[in-house]
């Protein structure tokens, strides 16, 4: 007995201090910025863009990393000797393995054979190790296996992404917009608008604006490919598209446990061309490239920006900036690559410059 309780006061110890290390990267760290969207200045509607590209790991996953981490430990399914693994190629993956080398444990990322190899680099540059399948839908029973194998713990965003995350406050992205726009001339928005990978960030916001009785509405963008749009039009949850997004970081090809359609008010398909005809106008705008996600959120609130100038509503919008383009280089931001993807970007340019011109919306 005496012996069980030692082992469980070293094991608490243990968790204790890894804890400590996740709060403390986060307090060396300041609030992500709120920026805003260079609009017409005549115009009565304000856009902010909430950039996520400054966490230490830059991105939006950064804080879905630290909240699985977080749960793992105060679930007591991460201890000092847990492997840990996720089913990730993208930013997730990276953010994770960050934490994982905070604390000092093995990071497995499994991915599909084809991920590239820059996004390889970026999760083994953080101290993690990839593994690859044949088959992209492979990884998530892969992952499964490979924790069990090794009595690890499987993070699995997308079934903890929404239950993970302190909805209620605890300075999520949600109680951070609202408390950035606390002395702005609209501090409550009449829209705040995101995308959807594994729906954590939205059950997030949707909860938030509920638990506080804002009137915020929340209006989810998804891409070509995605089942989230389909799903929620059809009201169901095991919708599924057979095919992958184009835009990294959000659309699955199947509905995720974490997407919750009840507290989503409406959602806009954007179109894969629109989305990255729109990052790179954005670019431009900010003065730095933004990734392929940031040009779907874009267009969807350049959408609803129109909408309430249309109706004469003055107010604001909010979006997030999820990642730097520096990540696309050799792809949203790559001529041949557009080309060879067959997309023609000139008619979503012109619907941007038609609405900055004019502030009506043809897309």
């Amino acid at each position: 007995m005496n012996a069980d309780r030692e082992w469980m006061n070293a094991d608490r110890e243990w968790m204790n201090n890894a804890v400590r290390l996740i709060e403390a990267d986060a307090q060396r760290s300041a609030d992500t910025h709120l920026l805003r969207y260079p609009l017409p200045d005549a115009w009565p509607v304000q856009l902010y863009v909430k950039d996520e590209s400054t966490h230490i790991t830059g991105s939006l996953k950064h804080r879905l990393a630290r909240s699985l981490f977080l749960y793992g430990l105060c679930n007591g399914w991460i201890g000092e000797r847990t492997t840990v693994v996720e089913a990730s190629s993208g930013s997730t993956a990276v953010s994770e393995a960050y934490f994982a080398k905070l604390l000092g444990l093995e990071f497995v990322a499994v991915m599909p054979g084809g991920t590239s190899p820059s996004k390889i680099a970026l999760i083994e540059a953080q101290g993690g190790r990839c593994h690859l399948v044949l088959h992209a839908a492979d990884i998530y029973a892969e992952a499964a296996r490979l924790a069990d194998a090794c009595g690890g713990h499987y993070l699995d965003q997308f079934s903890y992404a929404e239950r993970a995350t302190d909805w209620r406050g605890n300075n999520n992205i949600a109680e951070s917009i609202f408390g950035q726009l606390l002395h702005e001339a609209h501090p409550v928005p009449e829209w705040i608008v995101v995308g959807a990978g594994t729906g954590g960030t939205s059950a997030t916001i949707g909860r938030y604006v509920r638990y506080r009785r804002h009137a915020t509405r929340l209006a989810v963008v998804d891409p070509e490919n995605s089942a989230f749009y389909g799903g929620y039009l059809a009201g169901d949850r095991n919708h599924t598209t057979g095919a992958a997004s184009r835009i990294e970081g959000i659309g699955r090809p199947r509905v995720e446990p974490s997407f919750v359609p009840e507290v989503v008010d409406r959602m806009i398909q954007v179109p894969d061309a629109a989305s990255i005809a729109t990052a790179r106008y954005a670019g431009r705008a900010l003065g730095r490239r933004v990734g392929g996600s940031t040009g779907t959120n874009l267009w969807g609130a350049f959408a609803l920006v129109a909408e309430m100038l249309a109706a004469g509503r003055p107010g604001s919008v909010v979006t997030l900036l999820c990642d730097g383009g520096d990540r696309y280089a050799d792809t949203y931001f790559d001529d041949e690559w557009v080309a060879g993807q067959g997309f023609d970007l000139e008619p979503a340019t012109a619907v941007l410059d038609r609405f900055v011109a004019t502030g009506r919306w043809t897309g």
